[in-house]
């Protein structure tokens, strides 16, 4: 039986241009005369690019898509931070937090789709399949939403869609996608009730952007292969984190296109795809009857202007002190002898502001080791009686494996090879049964790691058996055991493995002074440590370990460099759904690893040092500024 017919796009929505990832492009200089010739004076475009003349401001760059009137397209573009904006150093600012029990307001990051399929199944007998594919995004309600739909391809197999994607995005939260690949036989880029479904395949956004180029397999209904079919998915993080530039241009000795007045010239800067193929990135304003004009400062995102390949340096400057370039009308060089240029384009003033985001470190290859600790004391109760924390019912899973499961689902995207160390404490573990406090619970102290977040969920069902729950509630030696492995890590030298520590405790900890102490040694490596409480015990000196309410200090007086700790009672969240605890006790790890990345001034694998500001263009040459490649021409009927 064929799926059900999928809502079509509003017809105004078009595909966009060009791919993302491509180097720096020139800036294309038009000077437009007056009257009945202006129309004859088109600069040389990109297909597909509506380009209009744009206002300053910030970030300005052609939307393809038309958006229907009254929506908002999810994923709309984000502002570029205002001038003079700059990256949070953790060593000199704090975040302002929430009042203690309200959890942050969530910040998403944008995300760019792009799709590719091969070997697509055939469904027409006379041409090839016309694809198209559908994202759907899953709902709370397990309801799958459509989300858009790309254009369609006519006759390919093989088809590269051109159709951009864009997304929220939320690291504490399970996206899940799906995405649906149809032969179209309605018109247009519209799909109808006979579209022929050519396979489907469903994964997570955290996935998608933690592998940052993933292909899978097309399955067609009861999870049949579609052939040799796949699609492929290509993220990139747009949210503007990455920083801008703010460039200042001006002209000089252009020449004059008008019969009767100067010319009114403006200035277009482009990008070169990878095809060649030339993309809008801005347009300045004009400046009326001026030969030497001088255009308003304009800010664009490294990701519009170069896909955030700053490496890149400028052509050679002429000059001692600005970058500038010759305007070459090809047509007078060909024709005249003596032909120089027709003016010179200059490079005014160039400002580069750079701020790594979360997305960039994962982006780049960052993994996110996550461990799990569970309370094994006797105040739990016996495990074999259901008024017990431990008590394992085939019906409904106990709260610590509630936590354990809705932390692990979202930490497991951002894990390659899907295995996780389980530690348990505060029980007398076998053969001689003597109390321990950093004990795997898979009972292997060579290897302490499952395979996946059901491989920690069966050993934790193996252990309860195998342990006499015992105490007392010490925490300091597991969160010390983590730090060694982060302090590893952190010789590196590199931006590769974040460890997060998820503590499972039924009461406050008995340890506190050297809880507090190891905390705030682990708070200057690359760490997080969330702490969840089960059960109804006063929690109220557990909130000293969470720095909402300040800065959490040593018992020799010590502050912790960073704000580490998330404490969450699990019963506050009792009757919300386990994505609710999850959203809870992440929310602040995105900004935790920043913070620590930023203050360690290492950037993301295989990118350059941080650089907030760059200074004037004469300037452009010292260690730390990469401005962009651009260089001009003029073009003439």
């Amino acid at each position: 039986m064929a799926p059900p017919p999928l809502p079509a796009p509003h017809p105004g929505f078009a595909p966009s241009t060009g791919p993302l990832l491509c180097p720096p492009s020139p800036a294309t200089l038009l000077q437009s005369p007056r009257g009945g010739g202006r129309g004859s004076h088109v600069c040389r475009r990109p297909a597909g690019v509506q380009g209009s003349a744009a206002t300053p401001g910030p970030a300005i760059i052609p939307e393809a898509a038309a958006v229907p009137t009254g929506q908002r397209p999810l994923g709309a573009p984000s502002r570029v931070p205002e001038r003079g904006a700059r990256s949070m150093s953790a060593g000199s600012e704090r975040r302002a937090v929430a009042p203690p029990g309200v959890m942050p307001a969530p910040r998403a990051s944008k995300v760019e789709l792009r799709l590719s399929c091969r070997h697509l199944l055939d469904r027409d007998p006379l041409t090839k399949s016309d694809p198209s594919v559908v994202l759907l995004l899953l709902q709370s309600q397990s309801q799958w939403v459509q989300v858009d739909r790309t254009e369609v391809v006519r006759s390919s197999l093989h088809p590269v869609f051109s159709k951009v994607f864009t997304l929220d995005y939320y690291f504490e939260e399970v996206q899940k996608l799906r995405f649906e690949v149809y032969d179209t036989h309605g018109p247009g880029n519209l799909g109808c009730q006979d579209d022929d479904f050519l396979g489907g395949m469903e994964c997570t956004l955290g996935q998608i952007v933690a592998q940052k180029k993933m292909t899978r397999p097309l399955l067609l209904k009861f999870g049949r292969n579609a052939g040799k079919s796949t699609i492929t998915v290509i993220a990139e993080d747009i949210s503007g984190n990455n920083g801008y530039v703010e460039l200042s241009f001006r002209a000089r000795k252009l020449d004059d296109k008008d019969l009767f007045s100067k010319s009114d010239p403006f200035l277009e800067l482009y990008r070169v795809n990878d095809d060649q193929s030339e993309q809008l990135v801005y347009r300045t304003e004009v400046v009326k009857n001026n030969l030497s004009p001088v255009w308003e400062p304009f800010k664009v995102t490294l990701s519009n202007l170069c896909s955030c390949e700053e490496t890149r340096p400028l052509k050679k400057a002429f000059g001692e002190d600005q970058a500038q370039w010759e305007c070459v009308n090809a047509k007078y060089k060909q024709k005249k002898r003596h032909y120089k240029n027709s003016g010179v384009v200059i490079l005014a003033d160039l400002k580069f502001y750079r701020v790594h985001s979360f997305l960039d470190y994962i982006m780049g290859g960052c993994q996110i080791h996550f461990t799990v600790a569970i309370d094994f004391t006797a105040s739990n109760g016996d495990p074999r009686n259901s008024c017990s924390l431990h008590y394992i019912n085939p019906f409904q899973p106990n709260e610590y494996l509630q936590a354990l499961v809705a932390v692990g689902e979202i930490c497991q995207d951002y894990d390659s090879d899907k295995r996780f160390s389980a530690l348990g404490f505060g029980a007398r573990i076998p053969p001689k049964y003597e109390v321990s406090h950093d004990f795997a619970i898979n009972f292997n102290p060579e290897d302490d790691e499952c395979e996946g977040i059901q491989g920690v969920v069966e050993a934790y069902r193996n252990c309860l058996p195998r342990v006499q729950l015992y105490g007392p509630t010490n925490v300091a030696p597991i969160i010390s055991k983590v730090a060694r492995m982060a302090a590893a890590e952190e010789h590196t030298g590199e931006a590769s493995q974040y460890y997060i520590l998820l503590v499972l405790t039924d009461g406050v900890v008995t340890d506190m002074a050297d809880t507090r102490e190891a905390i705030v040694r682990a708070s200057h490596l690359p760490m997080s440590i969330i702490i969840v409480g089960v059960g109804n015990a006063d929690f109220t000196d557990m909130q000293t370990l969470d720095g909402d309410d300040g800065v959490l200090r040593s018992l020799r007086g010590e502050p912790a460099l960073r704000d580490i700790v998330q404490f969450v009672p699990f019963r506050e969240l009792k009757s919300a759904s386990p994505a609710a605890l999850a959203k809870c006790v992440l929310a602040e790890v995105p900004r935790q690893l920043v913070e620590y990345y930023s203050y360690k001034e290492l950037p993301p694998r295989g990118v350059g040092p941080h650089t907030q500001e760059a200074g004037p263009p004469e300037r452009a040459g010292q260690p730390g500024l990469r401005p962009v490649s651009v260089s001009s021409t003029l073009e003439v009927p």
